[in-house]
């Protein structure tokens, strides 16, 4: 069966900036009809409530007892969420990765968010997802005012939102929960594919990182547990012994002298997951440099994520720009015994899984690395001229296994740029869904991918890098 929307026969000019033109018979109902403000501190009983977040991935549960994260001093101030209820972040909505959430929870979030109530289930979820269209491509902007790019939350409900009839929000809703479950489904098998390609490649970079690529080379005890047995001739040094490791930080948001008008590249940790680094997407001032006592990183060195929730913490780069970074990466500045970035990125590849069991058993820093710990982390060396060799025969080793998951990546990539595309022009009318059936044969196997939570940090890592929002509004 082929689902194949076709477009309204007539629009009208929607007054919205944002949206342009919508069906004809959709009416413009201001936000306030259609969702009421509440905020309910929790207070003392905050011991009762489970910890939400705002994310990508929508509003999760935090685990409070993990240590991972960030968490606002006093619990008390944190509000009430119910299951139903809309949460907005209305400030610095440029720089934030969700600005929307329909809560499937009870539980509470810090009091800096906007929780909105809507008596109609069926109102809730085709408001969420025509505000994640809008924020998708943050067409929001003309709302924000002041330094932190702030849509107060008076103004908010003041603006008016294109409303299609009830049951048409309803097959609305429908036919993208329909075709998200299918869209997840194709993505999770994906997923697996790309995950055993990984593990394969790991193997190989493992192997040829701590023995070399003689297998009838002599060995001798490296004295480090996860390395083992290293050739004879190959030395075992603590990273600090060799490097200079540091870290940087984050300008403040508010003071508008640190960002605007930056050409100063600032790297976060997601960039961590490109394995060479060329260009930033985020630039700073001079006056940030020196009043945020940033670090200048030079090229030739690596960078490494020292926290994130997904898989980019413990992830290495090397660096060929000229760049700054946030206090989420560290970098690592050989002095000797490298021949080059891209073999200590590699040799950093192959202990990827041992520096993630150091993260993780870190105690009060559990789910970070620290720079100490990259310091006091042994690799064992080969010599500069067998570095090359080494680097150049694993390349060619997992060329066509790196081709296969960049292949399998592009492919993820594109279905989420439909999905993101298809949601927008359902919601804001630009194709009409009310005469497509859906396979009643599917509905199992989408109510099946409706719970998962991995997808999307598998593909998109969510850094979990979120600092608590200043109280207010």
């Amino acid at each position: 069966m082929i689902l194949d929307p076709k477009p309204y026969p007539t629009m009208k000019d929607s007054g919205l900036p944002w949206v342009g033109e919508v069906p004809e018979h959709w009416s413009l109902v201001p936000n306030r009809a259609l969702m009421r403000r509440r905020k309910v501190l929790v207070g003392k009983r905050h011991t009762e409530y489970r910890l939400l977040s705002l994310t990508k991935e929508g509003i999760i549960i935090r685990d409070a007892e993990s240590g991972k994260g960030k968490f606002s001093a006093d619990m008390g101030t944190c509000q009430e969420v119910r299951s139903g209820d809309l949460v907005f972040c209305l400030f610095d909505v440029p720089e934030t990765p969700r600005t929307i959430g329909l809560s499937r929870h009870n539980g509470m979030i810090t009091g800096a968010y906007t929780v909105f109530e809507c008596s109609d289930p069926v109102v809730s979820a085709f408001l969420e997802l025509f505000y994640r269209a809008m924020d998708d491509r943050k067409l929001l902007s003309p709302l924000y005012s002041g330094l932190r790019n702030t849509i107060p939350p008076t103004r908010f409900l003041g603006i008016k939102t294109p409303v299609p009839p009830h049951d048409e929000q309803s097959a609305i809703v429908h036919f993208l929960d329909y075709i998200e479950g299918r869209i997840r489904r194709y993505i999770r098998a994906k997923q697996k594919i790309i995950k055993l390609l990984e593990a394969q490649k790991q193997v190989i970079i493992h192997r040829a990182v701590t023995r070399g690529l003689d297998p009838n080379v002599r060995l001798k005890p490296s004295g480090v547990e996860w390395l083992g047995d290293v050739p004879e001739h190959w030395v075992v040094w603590h990273i600090g012994h060799f490097s200079r490791v540091g870290n940087g930080s984050t300008p403040s948001r508010g003071n508008s002298a640190y960002w605007n008008g930056g050409h100063y590249p600032w790297l976060n940790s997601a960039s961590a997951n490109r394995e060479v680094i060329t260009q930033a997407d985020q630039f700073v001032t001079g006056i940030a440099l020196r009043e945020c006592h940033l670090p200048i990183v030079p090229p030739s060195s690596v960078l490494v994520a020292i926290t994130g929730q997904g898989k980019t913490r413990g992830k290495a780069a090397a660096l060929r720009i000229e760049a700054t970074i946030n206090q989420h990466v560290a970098f690592i500045i050989p002095r000797a015994n490298i021949a080059s970035a891209d073999y200590l990125r590699l040799a950093l590849h192959g202990a990827y899984n041992q520096l993630r069991a150091i993260s993780d058993d870190s105690g009060s820093t559990k789910g970070a690395l620290t720079c100490a710990d990259l310091k006091h982390f042994s690799l064992a060396l080969p010599p500069i001229s067998e570095q090359g060799v080494i680097l150049e025969k694993v390349r060619d080793k997992t060329r066509t296994i790196s081709t296969a998951i960049d292949y399998a990546n592009r492919e993820i990539s594109l279905l989420r740029e439909y999905r993101t595309r298809l949601i927008s022009d359902v919601v804001t009318g630009k194709l009409d869904v009310r005469d497509i059936e859906l396979p009643a044969a599917d509905a199992e196997a989408t109510e099946e991918c409706s719970d998962l939570p991995d997808i999307e940090t598998y593909l998109e890592d969510q850094e979990m890098e979120e600092e608590i929002p200043a109280e207010g509004d």
